[in-house]
């Protein structure tokens, strides 16, 4: 019993420094990056707030067609706000050990922490912007409630385990070779159009689904639809592919980290 308690104790010890170094972590990045001035930390959710209201407006004055009765708010809300989230954790991660080498000093502060910290903060402030402008268009009459909240952020959080999982792996392999810094940015681009994100799988040619599918990003933002849609959204996607394809690479981030973690020289 008393191995027990001191086992207990020492797990709760850990786990309030990991709290601690990643709430400092986050912070140091939230200042960094916006600043005390103007809005200041506002800046985390009104960025995407700006980006999905631009493209929804953008697509709402050029009376885009995207193959479906869903209304063209309804469908920008949760094709871009989904490609926010997935998007720019990696492209936050990616590099950001070396910009980080003097904290590899502290010996609270882990490889692992510096990746975490800025999923974290790409994770809220799309989740926010999300939340608000659902909440705003709801309020306002423009868009109905989601039909299954609970699929809705089931879908939320699958998407943003493949972006983190993605961004921890492509963070750690970069600092092991440059090439990932070039080869990430025209690759985002290039699944940008193909993720799903002004696309339902259902209206594409039976040829075309078999291929988009393959990309994990699809089945994530077809599943948050269907919550908010239900049988309007005519989903396609298979989670069998999508959770097993996140372990698959939650995995090889681990071992990448574990591995780069193991030379990283402190600066």
């Amino acid at each position: 019993m008393a191995r027990f308690s001191t086992s207990r104790a020492g797990f709760r010890h850990s786990l309030d420094v990991q709290l601690r170094v990643l709430g400092a972590l986050f912070m140091r990045e939230t200042l960094t990056r916006y600043g005390r001035h103007n809005l200041g930390f506002l800046w985390l959710f009104v960025e995407p707030m700006i980006f999905t209201l631009g493209v929804t407006a953008l697509w709402t004055a050029t009376k885009s067609v995207h193959g479906s009765d869903l209304p063209i708010v309804a469908f920008a809300l949760t094709g871009y706000s989904s490609v926010l989230l997935w998007r720019n954790m990696p492209g936050r991660c990616i590099g950001a050990l070396w910009n980080n080498l003097a904290l590899m000093y502290h010996r609270n502060i882990k490889v692992l922490d510096i990746y975490l910290a800025r999923i974290l903060l790409e994770f809220g402030g799309a989740t926010m912007s999300f939340a608000t402008l659902g909440t705003m268009f709801i309020l306002l009459g423009i868009l109905e409630p989601p039909q299954d909240i609970l699929q809705v952020a089931a879908g939320w959080l699958l998407i943003a385990w493949f972006g983190g999982a993605m961004a921890i792996w492509l963070g750690a392999l970069s600092h092991e070779s440059e090439i990932v810094d070039k080869l990430w940015h025209p690759a985002s681009y290039l699944l940008f159009p193909l993720s799903g994100s002004a696309f339902l799988v259902a209206v594409l040619p039976r040829a075309a689904q078999e291929v988009v599918l393959y990309i994990p990003v699809v089945h994530g933002i077809e599943f948050i639809r269907e919550g908010w849609f239900g049988i309007r959204a005519r989903a396609v996607y298979d989670l069998g592919y999508l959770i097993p394809f996140n372990l698959v690479v939650s995995v090889l981030a681990m071992l990448t980290v574990r591995r780069v973690s193991a030379h990283v020289v402190p600066e």
